[in-house]
């Protein structure tokens, strides 16, 4: 949509599942899409950069790791010199290490945390200020619905989904009057690398009866995002088929 042509989107977490799934509708919404990865994906950022290009629509690629305060910083520090202010943030990059937790690795907690949850502070810190001088943007937060319920064999990572609905219900408060909102959204199983070896028979708790799709929560994202929802802020939403 040409209302959105001069709207710039970081996407954190944005080659595989969800975040793939986002960057490409918002995309198709007429945003800039700028796709962030770690690692080694450098090629698989070009081919998703190139699809949103073929389908006429606008990309550009960051790299750094969301769970490094350091890299972000910089990273953001320097793409910021040369580009517009962020209209919005999708903090999606996430993982998981799960495992019962009186055998749960101090490794295991520490990197979902730092991923997870400090990947929230480092990401938002270096781009926040420049939001409130801009005085407009949207940031939305990919939490779970391990973050409201707790999930067996998943304490670091219900921990770490949690606090991001803390961190982001507080930063709500503080940049509303920037006329910035800020959401959470809460999904439940959805179908993604994450989610493979699941048991299929899981999907009978569901009272839908079905795992999500990624394409769903990329719908409610780019909603959360769009100008008619200049008014919701400080909510989390889930997404989970009726799990509770």
């Amino acid at each position: 949509m040409e209302k959105n042509r001069d709207k710039s989107v970081l996407v954190t977490g944005a080659l595989r599942g969800i975040g793939r799934a986002v960057s490409l509708r918002l995309a198709a919404e007429g945003y800039r899409v700028v796709l962030n990865y770690r690692g080694d994906g450098e090629d698989r950022a070009n081919e998703l950069k190139s699809e949103i290009e073929r389908l006429g629509g606008a990309a550009g690629i960051i790299k750094f790791d969301v769970a490094d305060k350091d890299e972000c910083s910089r990273a953001l520090g320097e793409y910021l010199k040369s580009n517009q202010v962020f209209w919005g943030i999708v903090l999606n990059a996430g993982i998981c290490r799960d495992g019962l937790f009186p055998v749960m690795s101090q490794a295991d907690w520490t990197s979902v945390v730092d991923t997870n949850l400090n990947g929230f502070y480092n990401v938002l810190r270096p781009v926040v200020m420049p939001m409130c001088k801009k005085r407009e943007g949207r940031i939305v937060v990919i939490s779970s619905v391990s973050g409201l319920i707790g999930n067996k064999g998943q304490v670091n990572y219900s921990a770490s989904k949690a606090g991001l609905i803390g961190a982001a219900k507080a930063l709500a408060l503080e940049v509303a009057s920037r006329s910035i909102t800020v959401n959470a959204i809460a999904p439940g199983v959805i179908e993604t690398d994450m989610t493979e070896s699941l048991d299929k028979t899981i999907a009978d708790m569901i009272p839908l009866k079905r795992f999500g799709k990624s394409e769903e929560v990329a719908a409610l994202t780019a909603f959360l995002l769009s100008e008619e929802a200049g008014y919701i802020t400080r909510e989390v939403i889930s997404i989970n088929g009726g799990l509770h």
